[in-house]
């Protein structure tokens, strides 16, 4: 009889133990520089349902009955932790150099392998890796019940993709998911109460032929959030968000009135509700911004205001290529002509407009031909200038846009002697250059 009571208290006991959440702790640590050894002031440590920033002294306290805590601050490689080990943390710097893999790129082991001889023979150390295109396919294999009834995963050249990223971070490459985010021709014309519209109400298309989603709308916005959230599980180091914005034109129809404010909130909305989301996950965020913003105090008409980004991101990549400046800017009509000035000048105005720190910005740079001006080809030369650029105003590294993911090791390898920032000879004036495009240009997302 007394054994009989014995397991009934301890059956009792174990039943309690699984509805009764522990109790959380008080955690104390600090977190430091790997190389330097200097303490790190502002990392974000944090868990499921709480987040603490470190001070000065590079300290940090939190109550939680979490196993596991997420560390990361921008410049660094980010970190898991267990709560069981003592928490004195150093955190690993990193700059990322990265390449640019195509969707359809991914799908061909010989344009994957070009890429990893590449990472593997010269100073790049990252890759962005398309995993939701323009056109809505996302190219691994997702459980997002949506995706499936809209097509999206007809096409899916990462079917290994959990494979593929193992054996890049057994590289030391760093891996960046790229989503293509309010561009989706996919979700635009097969749901179109989710697309933008024209003002006959017809599904808007550009001029790719593409249909867009509309930015206002929560299902949409929370459909993208879905494949991010997917992304960091994957195991991801960084999730990147490309066209997160409106489309640059006027006449069109959405779920509610678009003017300044209102597509400001609505990008605002959607980044913050993503770096929430992804918050318990080892993963930073970015987001791709228009080259004339880093320029302007407004929105663009397209929703991205930059002194409003850096508070909902990691990262910011402005694409500076000089071929998306068809009007130039300020002292520079002919960017192509000085790739150099273009990058230097545009990241200290986005640095003057935002106030952030140098570091905080990531661009993308152009290694593809001209498609603006002169269709000049950016050989070794121009693409060494806009590193040197990027490099000298100490930027947190920097990606080479090719939409066919073709690279040139000489651009990767070559020596060029280091550019002067001179930027007190011609600085920029406070004139905001314009952001109409010429006749003709076209989306460098399409230039090869």
């Amino acid at each position: 009889m007394e054994i009989g009571r014995y397991l009934k208290l301890l059956v009792a006991l174990l039943l309690i133990a699984t509805v009764v959440p522990a109790a959380a702790i008080e955690l104390s640590g600090s977190v430091r520089d790997a190389v330097t050894g200097d303490p790190l002031v502002n990392v974000e440590v944090c868990t499921l349902d709480s987040r603490v920033f470190s001070d000065q002294e590079g300290n940090f306290q939190l109550q939680t009955d979490a196993e596991q805590l997420i560390v990361r601050v921008p410049g660094y490689r980010s970190l898991k932790v267990s709560t069981a080990v003592p928490l004195r943390l150093t955190l690993e710097p990193f700059v990322p150099k990265a390449l640019y893999l195509s969707f359809w790129g991914a799908d061909s082991r010989r344009k994957r392998q070009q890429l990893r001889d590449l990472l593997a023979m010269t100073q790049m150390n990252a890759l962005v890796i398309d995993i939701k295109s323009s056109r809505g396919h996302i190219a691994y294999r997702s459980k997002i019940p949506l995706a499936g009834r809209i097509g999206a995963q007809r096409v899916r050249p990462l079917k290994d993709l959990p494979e593929f990223l193992t054996e890049l971070k057994a590289q030391g490459i760093y891996t960046i998911a790229r989503i293509v985010v309010f561009k989706d021709d996919l979700l635009a014309k097969n749901r179109p109460e989710f697309a933008v519209q024209t003002e006959d109400g017809e599904i808007w298309e550009d001029r790719e032929k593409l249909s867009w989603s509309d930015p206002f709308n929560p299902q949409v916005q929370e459909y993208n959030l879905a494949v991010a959230e997917e992304a960091a599980q994957l195991g991801f180091d960084e999730v990147q968000f490309d066209y997160i914005r409106f489309p640059a034109n006027s006449d069109l129809r959405f779920s509610q009135e678009s003017n300044d404010e209102s597509r400001v909130a609505a990008i605002n909305s959607f980044l913050g509700k993503a770096k929430e989301r992804l918050a318990s996950y080892p993963v930073f965020t970015s987001a791709n911004i228009f080259g004339y913003i880093c320029w302007k105090h407004r929105d663009g008409k397209i929703g991205q205001r930059l002194v409003d980004l850096g508070d909902r991101v990691d990262y910011l990549s402005p694409m500076l290529y000089p071929s998306g400046f068809p009007n130039g800017i300020p002292a520079y009509s002919d960017p192509v002509s000085h790739p150099y000035e273009v990058i230097a000048h545009s990241l200290q105005r986005a640095r003057q407009l935002s106030g952030l720190a140098a570091i905080r910005f990531r661009p993308w740079l152009q290694s593809f031909r001209d498609y603006a001006f002169d269709r000049r080809r950016f050989t070794a030369v121009e693409v060494h200038a806009q590193i040197n650029a990027s490099d000298a105003s100490g930027s947190h590294g920097w990606m080479l846009w090719n939409a066919a993911s073709r690279f040139s090791l000489a651009s990767l390898q070559q020596e060029l002697p280091p550019g002067e920032l001179k930027l007190a000879d011609t600085a920029p004036t406070a004139e905001e250059p314009t952001m109409l495009t010429r006749t003709g240009s076209v989306d460098p997302a399409s230039v090869n």
